[in-house]
């Protein structure tokens, strides 16, 4: 059991992102036995749903599911209706309305947009653990115009210790960007061309291949672990710290991706790929070995 499950999830660290959901419908297609396993151990881009009973929206993930039903935080049922379904005891529920009402602020003062839920579920030590998710998705408002969504996912446990708490935060970021401006522009350019009769025919067989040129899709995500402790004074003192804990992950994540990830990223592209003419890259060169000659002597 153990070796397939490793099996398929080092296949999924091999298939390109953006196409997750796909590939896991697969595989437990294939191999539903492991459907759990695999569901539990996968990060998918989260799902946005509608409660029925507020008109309010939330996202759906395996932390809030149970079957093929998933619950919200706001009315704490389940849709498609589940009558055994599992909901936090009363204490941590009222719990969960005040960290849902919290986070909405949050996700309002840093997202500008989007869609934000927690769950929290009690753990058989005594303790709880709970998952805030996040999602923002930038739609194109034109054929040329960019899209993406960013997708995070904070799992934490909480352990109180008299009047401290011991809190595990796994973080996990999932981002997708598509730049469709280069096929716009090579497109806009076809037309011209084509109007002036210079142009040829391109909705032959290879039709798609032409409509996707020039797309760039970036994707991939981010996971980080730590663990703090933090004074507790009573129950809502837990929303405050792992606030704090959350806001300070996706600070650090958000600067490595952009000072890490797409530095590199953008830093390979150019190396491959000359913006300036190459001539006038290669005289520069030259003048600069003469002028270095004249400084020798």
């Amino acid at each position: 059991m153990g070796d397939l499950v490793d099996s398929m999830l080092d296949l999924m660290r091999r298939l390109p992102p953006t196409h997750v959901e796909e590939n896991v419908a697969s595989l437990v297609a294939m191999c539903p036995d492991y459907a759990e396993d695999l569901l539990g151990s996968v990060d998918q881009p989260l799902k946005v749903m509608t409660d029925r009973a507020t008109g309010k929206e939330y996202l759906a993930c395996d932390y809030n599911r149970d079957g093929d039903s998933y619950r919200s935080p706001w009315s704490n049922e389940y849709d498609p209706p589940l009558e055994d379904g599992t909901v936090p005891s009363p204490k941590l529920r009222k719990l969960e309305i005040t960290a849902n009402e919290a986070f909405d602020t949050y996700r309002e003062m840093y997202y500008e947009g989007g869609v934000s839920s927690v769950f929290l579920w009690d753990l058989d030590d005594g303790g709880f653990a709970g998952v805030v998710l996040l999602k923002k998705t930038l739609n194109a408002s034109a054929p040329g115009e960019p899209s993406g969504s960013w997708d995070s996912i904070h799992v934490f446990e909480a352990a109180e210790r008299g009047r401290q708490a011991h809190y595990k935060l796994t973080s996990t970021i999932m981002l997708q960007m598509v730049d469709r401006s280069a096929g716009a522009r090579a497109s806009k350019e076809d037309s011209v061309a084509a109007a002036k009769g210079l142009g040829g025919d391109k909705t032959g067989a290879n039709g798609g291949d032409a409509k996707r040129e020039g797309e760039v899709t970036l994707s991939g995500s981010m996971t980080r672990q730590t663990e703090q402790d933090f004074p507790l004074q009573d129950s809502s003192s837990h929303i405050a710290n792992t606030g704090r804990m959350i806001e300070e992950m996706e600070i650090k994540m958000r600067n490595l991706l952009q000072e890490v990830y797409f530095g590199k990223t953008r830093d390979v592209v150019f190396d491959l790929r000359s913006i300036d003419d190459l001539e006038k890259a290669r005289r520069q060169r030259e003048l600069q070995k003469e002028l270095v000659g004249f400084i020798k002597r």
